[in-house]
């Protein structure tokens, strides 16, 4: 890896397909010339894997590893890819380069090394999980599936690959909850891992199940309930930091899913285990073999968390900690539209909303629309949302007119009254609602509503308090990259 150290998304990507992993970019460019669905394609994808040696010695050991009736040792290629399908065929080789040009890197401090083999090996296996999950599905779902679970990470393996020294100063915060973590990602490498995967997956055509799950993870579809819960699962029995009833619930989940109980589930994980062992061996990779464990017993769940849940969460240190990486951001010249998603993804982890959401000035000021949301778990929604201001007067149009943020803990008081059309309605659900101006300069350009919606809940004035300041420091940086 060269000296200067990459710091968007872009760069990262770049680095990773042409400086750091040329074998892999190659073979995913490879296999995308060859269609799923077009029979005559297995001839040319034979020719192709013929090439590779180290590929069609793993093909051959894949295809002879696999309990197929009546399929006598597989000696050639061409009927390797005949056996296997061309959905299996891709796969294998994708993940044969995947395995072999990760962990290529002799350079990686041990650290490292050791946190990449376990998520590769998580990785591998939820890619496993997901396809076992859709028993009744064709060959070729499951294949797409396994696919998108196994690839889920794959901005995450490939940065530890290749990231060198900042690889090392991140691994130290990988202990830090998620939603910190992505912004110690933002601070140490301008940008995020799910940023690295959408990038990577669009330059290596990786499959549209995968840039669908990693763009819309709030879907509700059976495909992307399997790459979850496939993708949680994994992790959860490598290291189970869960409390035992979190894992006994996402085992009732699957279940549901497959429409079977829970005991025939834990035994068809079992055969999976054993399953991704003997693959893993085929693939050469057997150094994560032991990475790939049973089901966790009662005393190895995490008897901490409940305890660890009920303390309060240390707000200043968070608002401080916040107010830093937004000032480093702009300092290094962020996009906005960084700056803005951090700022909503704290207003839900510090203040316990519901629902944080920007809506940006559109359509000559007469709207606001909305750009990004996150919901109570600091993860991205979809809101289309538009609400006019020409109409009538509204909540919003009292915050831009204004310039003066707004808390509505009752908004059926009559103060609220005239300023309550039905779309502020519809939008607060019945629920609270703050709402603080966004600017670049003196311009405003925006409104941030922090919002919740459980009975009895109303956002103390505290809270309000510290948020304005929160975004008044978030307006500043604006400011600041603006005029970069």
């Amino acid at each position: 890896m060269n000296n200067s150290r990459p710091n968007t998304s872009a760069q990262w990507i770049e680095l990773i397909s042409k400086n750091e992993l040329p074998a892999i970019t190659s073979t995913a460019l490879m296999l995308d010339r060859f269609s799923n669905d077009d029979k005559s394609s297995l001839p040319k994808l034979s020719q192709a894997i013929l090439h590779d040696q180290g590929l069609s010695s793993c093909l051959l050991k894949v295809a002879n590893s696999s309990q197929r009736m009546g399929v006598n040792k597989v000696s050639t290629v061409s009927r390797a890819t005949v056996v296997l399908g061309i959905h299996a065929v891709k796969n294998i080789c994708l993940t044969a380069k995947l395995v072999e040009g990760l962990l290529n890197n002799d350079e990686l401090s041990l650290n490292v090394f050791n946190h990449l083999t376990q998520l590769m090996a998580n990785s591998f296996y939820a890619g496993l999980l997901a396809k076992m999950m859709l028993p009744g599905h064709d060959e070729g779902t499951q294949e797409e599936v396994y696919l998108a679970a196994m690839l889920y990470r794959i901005g995450e393996s490939a940065f530890w690959s290749v990231g060198g020294k900042a690889a090392e100063n991140l691994l130290n915060c990988t202990h830090l909850p998620s939603e910190e973590f992505e912004l110690r990602c933002l601070e140490h490498i301008g940008t995020s891992f799910n940023e690295l995967s959408v990038g990577l997956a669009n330059k290596w055509n990786l499959g549209e199940l995968l840039l669908k799950s990693l763009d819309n993870p709030q879907s509700r579809t059976i495909e992307m309930k399997t790459i979850y819960y496939a993708d949680k699962l994994s992790a959860y029995i490598a290291n189970p930091t869960c409390t035992m009833s979190e894992f006994e619930e996402l085992l009732e989940d699957i279940a549901q899913l497959m429409g079977i109980n829970v005991k025939q589930l834990k035994l068809r994980i079992t055969q999976t285990r054993v399953q991704a062992l003997k693959l893993l061996k085929s693939y050469g990779a057997s150094l994560l073999i032991e990475r790939i464990k049973d089901l966790p017993k009662s005393n190895e769940f995490n008897q901490t968390k409940l305890i660890s849940a009920s303390l309060e969460i240390n707000k200043d240190k968070l608002l401080i900690d916040t107010f830093s990486v937004l000032t480093q951001a702009a300092m290094q010249g962020h996009d906005l539209n960084e700056l803005l998603q951090v700022s909503l993804v704290k207003g839900t982890k510090i203040f316990g909303f519901e629902r944080c959401s920007f809506f940006m000035l559109a359509n000559h000021e007469k709207q606001i629309k909305c750009r990004f949301s996150y919901n109570g778990e600091a993860k991205k929604e979809n809101l289309e949302k538009v609400i006019n201001l020409a109409l009538s007067e509204n909540i919003f149009t009292q915050v831009i007119q204004s310039d003066r943020a707004l808390l509505i803990n009752e908004p059926y008081d009559l103060q609220w009254h005239k300023y309550m059309t039905q779309e502020v309605i519809h939008f607060i659900n019945k629920g609270v609602i703050c709402c603080i101006p966004v600017k670049i300069g003196e311009k405003i350009i925006g409104v941030i509503c922090g919002q919740l919606f459980s009975d009895g809940l109303i956002i103390e004035q505290q809270d309000f308090n510290q948020f304005c300041t929160l975004l008044e420091h978030l307006n500043m940086c604006l400011t600041m990259v603006s005029r970069k």
